[in-house]
């Protein structure tokens, strides 16, 4: 009987996970929105029907090394390696500003310098799942700002170590210097790597004979090696999503790699949508209601600083307008790897319930608005053929539309409040005219008041008369 409830409760779980990826799919925007509103419907905060996110949550885990392996297997290794500056200098000064602007908004919310370390981890990286589907929603994949957006996301995914090395340091434990080993190893590995496939060798992987032919047996080696690098790399000490990262790498720049995309594709996102929706599980909707002020002032913060952060950066490599705006508008989110030190930094007690809960709702809150910035790209990817010379231009051109329905509101506005001014002034200047006429009146009477009173006159026709009479 529990089988056959378990059995209902995925069957109910996978049709509302699809019921509403397609309905978010029907009105314009990305599937994984719809995933997350899913499993906040079917979570502890909504119906209640899954009330362990780890029931779902291994899943969850393997759709991460799936996105990234198929992350490594879409990266051009000659444009990363042209671009790898540019990657490398964004990511640290999106670091550095976000742990130094989050040191001093504590003194606002009177938190600890840890709380401000790890807030600025959390800001600096973005979501590499949302950032990748907005780049295919817009065509922009294959171009410069794709090469770059993707580029700066495998730089966040590899500073993802060092961060949680930092977030153990603060917490007391003292620094583990056998992890600094581990990412000059796995940086070693990614640098080899990358110097000698990018000099347009293709490789044979060692199952690339049963990938031709075998409908049966290409899934399974296309995701052997997946889990099978990750699975290697987990073995020796590294971050299991790097070896699924790397495998992607070999397999990108080998002959059978249409192959391995064909197949395996239908699997990364059956994985894609269990991890969105074991996102969606973990929002806690009292909290969140509690605290909606706070998360929206976040929300905002996030999502204006980074786009400012990251627009300024690239312009300042020497990127034009319109390529720094549009990828500073898809890395404006939140990435999935603030999930990973948030648990890190409840688990070594660097904060407690209630902080975790607002780094995964102001999380999900970045990670569902993401069409809002999907909206402001696909317009931008329509007017690439104009060139703006400032961001002012590059802002009217984007949202031209709310610009121009912005400056009638404003001007009916004007006149409204113009003709309001004058009416109140009519009215005014009457009420004076009056109050100055009731006042010259006001004297006159007072005048009449105080006269003293006259006889009457008397008729002089009368006085001869009287005069006989005497």
């Amino acid at each position: 009987m529990e089988s056959g409830l378990e059995l209902t409760a995925i069957a109910v779980v996978a049709g509302a996970a699809t019921l509403c990826g397609t309905l978010l799919s029907r009105l314009g925007q990305p599937a994984i929105v719809g995933y997350i509103f899913a499993g906040v419907l079917l979570g502890p905060s909504g119906l209640a029907l899954i009330t362990d996110r780890g029931q779902v949550g291994t899943l969850a885990e393997l759709g991460v090394l799936m996105l990234l392996y198929f992350v490594g297997m879409e990266l051009s290794l000659r444009n990363f390696r042209r671009g790898w500056r540019i990657a490398v200098f964004t990511t640290l000064m999106q670091i550095v500003a976000s742990v130094v602007v989050l040191l001093a908004l504590t003194r606002f919310f009177d938190w600890p310098a840890t709380h401000a370390i790890l807030f600025g981890f959390v800001l600096a990286l973005s979501s590499t799942v949302v950032a990748i589907r907005m780049l295919e929603e817009v065509g922009e994949l294959r171009t410069r700002v794709g090469r770059i957006t993707v580029s700066v996301l495998v730089a966040q995914d590899l500073a993802v170590a060092p961060m949680l090395l930092v977030v153990g340091a603060i917490s007391g434990g003292g620094f583990e210097y056998s992890v600094v080993f581990k990412i000059a190893l796995s940086i070693g590995l990614l640098t080899a790597a990358t110097v000698y496939l990018s000099q347009r060798r293709h490789v044979d992987l060692p199952l690339g004979a049963f990938m031709i032919g075998g409908l049966d047996l290409t899934p399974v080696a296309a995701l052997t090696w997946c889990f099978g690098f990750a699975a290697i790399a987990g073995l020796i000490g590294l971050s299991p999503a790097f070896g699924a990262f790397f495998a992607g790498l070999l397999v990108g720049s080998s002959t059978q790699r249409q192959a391995v995309v064909e197949t395996a594709r239908p699997i990364q996102s059956i994985l894609l949508m269990v991890f969105f929706l074991s996102i969606g599980l973990l929002i806690d909707l009292n909290f969140l209601w509690q605290n909606l002020g706070l998360v929206l002032l976040l929300w905002l913060f996030v999502a204006v600083f980074k786009t400012a952060l990251n627009t300024g950066v690239l312009r300042f490599m020497g990127e034009p307008w319109q390529r720094a705006f549009l990828s500073s508008l898809i890395l404006a989110q939140i990435g999935e790897f603030s999930f990973v030190l948030g648990a890190a930094a409840i688990d070594r007690q660097v904060i407690d319930a209630d902080i975790h809960r607002l780094i995964v709702a102001v999380t999900v809150i970045s990670l569902v608005t993401s069409p809002l910035w999907l909206n402001s790209a696909r317009r931008l990817h329509h007017r690439s053929a104009q060139h703006p010379d400032s961001l002012g231009a590059l802002l009217r051109l984007i949202y031209f539309r709310e610009w121009r329905l912005t400056r009638r509101v404003t001007a009916a506005l004007a006149a409204v409040a113009v003709a309001g001014v004058n009416r109140v002034h009519h009215v005014y200047q009457a009420i004076t005219n009056r109050r100055a006429a009731k006042e010259n009146q006001q004297p006159e009477r007072l005048e009449q008041e105080t006269m003293p009173a006259l006889p009457p006159p008397q008729d002089s026709t009368d006085t001869p008369a009287k005069a006989e009479d005497a």
